[in-house]
């Protein structure tokens, strides 16, 4: 016997077979038996079964009809069997009996139909019932509880009741047929829940551990909460979804703002896209608790299916909030052409130096709130140092300020930008008379009396001020400074002036290769400069990018990564040129002009506007170059320092001549000061400076 049917139904069923032989001989060969008779007692006793429980009318009367349909059923057999001539025609005698056996077996109605609660045969086998918990105070069993309900109680119960909770309410998620959510309770009073996992949610709903999540139930009204009691939330059709079809907040949360994302702990708030300057744009905030984002550049550049070395990606923080801006292709790589519109400086003296990886126009000054502005310009050969300059020069001139230029090198764009500065020189001679200048109009404005007959700091916002501000450019600064005979008087000059210029309109401008303290360029004219400028440091090379930062005083935390070797997207098909054997196509040096701008704590990656001076600069300067006052140069001449500056060393200029009956036999002294000038406060770090010095105190 089968363990699935029980014994009732498969007594009935021998019932039916044993009883159908006699239903079909018995009217033929005993016509007046009593057998017949009493199969038609038992017929007419359904039959009355049928009209009682037709005119009862209550629930079940449909059961009860065909519990008594087998009797009615056996009794017109056994009328039709008699009716026939023998077996009737095909045996009908034998089919009818037959068919009444196994319809009786089939719909059962004694077994199945006697009770109203009997479960159906091949249902699954009924559990022990569980012990019924002590209701909580303030929490009752939810007795009226929905079909859905019902229907995970059982599974729940199938699976034994995972961590000894019971199920209290289940709840569909609309439009996903298979997620659900489930609050669950200690089946223990005052037990909290701790043997459940997600492993027993999944096996007892059939799905995989990955889309189970539990949360913690807060206390309600009527309703008690705490570790007693758990949510639990089972979404395998939205996991599903989310893994082929995810919205922009679920993969960002995905990929970027988890634990171990780019961005971690980062919420995603809009996705803008920007059509005209081909720039998708990510908002995103982290809690305010959290402090400020932590951005891994490469993680995210990988999440968003690109490549940090690509330029593409540019990330902006504003407080808890952030901005990832990702480009079709990199801005860095894009030429944006100077203009005498962004040259000009505005009411507070600012102008357009160039755009940011954001799309924002960079911003520099001629002027700050201290007075004049000096300014810092780091880049090696190449990298578009002089076309910074010349942005510069032009910025200041279209102000109305005198600009004066000295490089230590001839160069054809210094060259061509000379033409509209006051003053154009070259060498380290000519700079030394440009510095000498600057010191000395230091005295000579701060005796110079304003309209109202008082003496001021110079303020452009000021009325009644008699001079124009001046910048002095000096080109290959550090070249100059290292000059055996004028380097040590440059450096102590452009210290004086880095210090007190600002005060009298005197903007220092210096550009070079580096700004290192061991290179030459002390610590206190680099922060003089720094504190009264907005640097701009160009194509530096990936090894000195964290020195070249800590020297301008920049924070571990804020130090850039290095800038790619190119902004060129990399051409596809490398491995059919392996397999071809063809050589890779060039490399496009396009980061000419690309590096950062300091206006604050942390650089800003930004590509200069480009000044074209092959189709000529005269289109970016004013009409007129601004000079000195007559009263200055009448101060200067007094003083002996306005003449042509590229003229050899006047006698006496550096120092008083040797006389003629020595010259022959002894060493002519080195040219310095007319008055004694202090000597560099250069720290001595290598050997080549310990040499030098040897050789000024030694006059050797």
């Amino acid at each position: 016997m089968s363990t699935s049917t029980p014994r009732s139904v498969v007594l009935e069923r021998l019932a039916y077979t044993l009883a159908a032989p006699v239903l079909a001989v018995a009217p033929n060969l005993y016509p007046d038996s009593p057998v017949n008779t009493v199969v038609q007692l038992a017929g007419a006793a359904g039959i009355g079964g049928w009209v009682l429980a037709y005119q009862g009318g209550e629930q079940g009367s449909g059961r009860k009809i065909l519990r008594w349909s087998p009797l009615v059923l056996a009794a017109a057999v056994d009328v039709a069997a008699k009716s026939t001539n023998g077996w009737g025609p095909w045996w009908l005698d034998g089919l009818l009996a037959a068919g009444w056996a196994a319809a009786g077996s089939i719909v059962l109605p004694f077994s199945r139909h006697a009770r109203r609660h009997h479960r159906p045969a091949l249902a699954a086998p009924a559990l022990a019932p569980a012990a019924q918990p002590v209701p909580e105070a303030g929490w009752q069993l939810d007795d009226g509880a929905s079909i859905f309900t019902r229907q995970v109680r059982q599974l729940w119960e199938r699976a034994g009741n995972p961590g000894r909770t019971i199920v209290v309410k289940a709840v569909p998620h609309p439009g996903m047929p298979h997620d659900l959510s489930l609050l669950l309770r200690a089946s223990e009073a005052g037990r909290p829940i701790t043997g459940l996992t997600d492993a027993a949610v999944a096996a007892a709903f059939g799905t995989d551990v990955s889309v189970v999540r539990f949360t913690e139930v807060q206390q309600q009204a009527g309703r008690e909460g705490g570790p007693g009691w758990l949510e639990v939330h089972v979404t395998p059709d939205a996991e599903q979804r989310r893994r082929t079809a995810p919205t922009a907040a679920e993969k960002w949360q995905d990929t970027i703002g988890g634990d171990r994302g780019a961005i971690p702990g980062s919420v995603f708030v809009k996705k803008v896209r920007d059509r005209e300057r081909k720039v998708t744009h990510y908002i995103a905030q982290v809690p305010d608790e959290a402090g400020e984002p932590r951005v891994n550049q490469h993680a995210l550049a990988a999440a968003l299916k690109t490549k940090y070395d690509e330029g593409r990606l540019f990330v902006t923080i504003d407080g808890s909030q952030i901005l990832v801006s990702l480009w079709d292709s990199s801005p860095l790589a894009q030429v944006f052409p100077a203009t005498r519109e962004l040259l000009k400086p505005d009411k507070d003296g600012r102008w357009v130096t160039g755009f940011l990886g954001n799309g924002q126009p960079a911003r520099n000054r001629v002027y700050t709130d201290r007075g004049a502005a000096h300014g810092l310009f780091v880049a090696p050969s190449g990298g578009g140092k002089t076309q910074l300059m010349g942005l510069h020069v032009a910025a200041d001139a279209l102000f109305g300020a005198v600009v004066m230029l000295a490089t230590e090198a001839p160069d054809e764009k210094t060259a061509a930008l000379g033409k509209h500065t006051a003053r154009y020189g070259v060498g380290a001679l000519y700079m030394i008379r440009l510095l000498r200048v600057l010191v000395a109009l230091l005295e000579i404005r701060g005796e110079m009396p304003w309209e109202d007959g008082l003496v001021h700091e110079w303020d452009p916002t000021r009325p009644g001020c008699p001079y124009r501000m001046l910048s002095a450019y000096l080109d290959e600064f550090l070249s100059a400074a290292r000059n055996g005979e004028y380097g040590a008087e440059i450096m102590d000059l452009a210290e004086s002036v880095s210090v007190k210029g600002r005060k009298y309109g005197v903007g220092l401008k210096v550009a070079g290769q580096s700004i290192y303290v061991q290179d030459g360029f002390t610590q206190l004219l680099c922060e003089n400069l720094r504190e009264n400028c907005i640097p701009v440091v160009l194509k530096v090379a990936p090894k000195k990018v964290s020195d070249m930062f800590k020297a301008l005083g920049i924070p571990p935390e804020y130090i850039p990564d290095p800038l790619p070797r190119s902004f060129s997207a990399e051409e596809e098909g490398r491995i059919e040129r392996v397999m071809r054997g063809e050589p890779e196509p060039p490399t496009d040096s396009n980061t000419g002009g690309a590096g950062w701008i300091i206006e604050g704590k942390q650089p800003d990656v930004l590509r200069t506007l480009f000044m074209d001076f092959k189709a000529g600069i005269d289109g970016y300067f004013p009409d007129t170059i601004a000079t000195l006052t007559d009263h200055e140069i009448r101060e200067l001449e007094a003083r002996d320092l306005w003449f042509d500056w590229t003229e050899p060393p006047r006698p006496g200029e550096f120092g008083p001549e040797p006389d003629d009956e020595d010259e022959d036999t002894a060493p002519r002294p080195r040219r310095g000061r007319k008055t004694p000038a202090p000597r560099r406060r250069d720290t001595v770090t290598t050997a080549r400076q310990a040499l030098e010095a040897i050789k000024h105190l030694t006059d050797a």
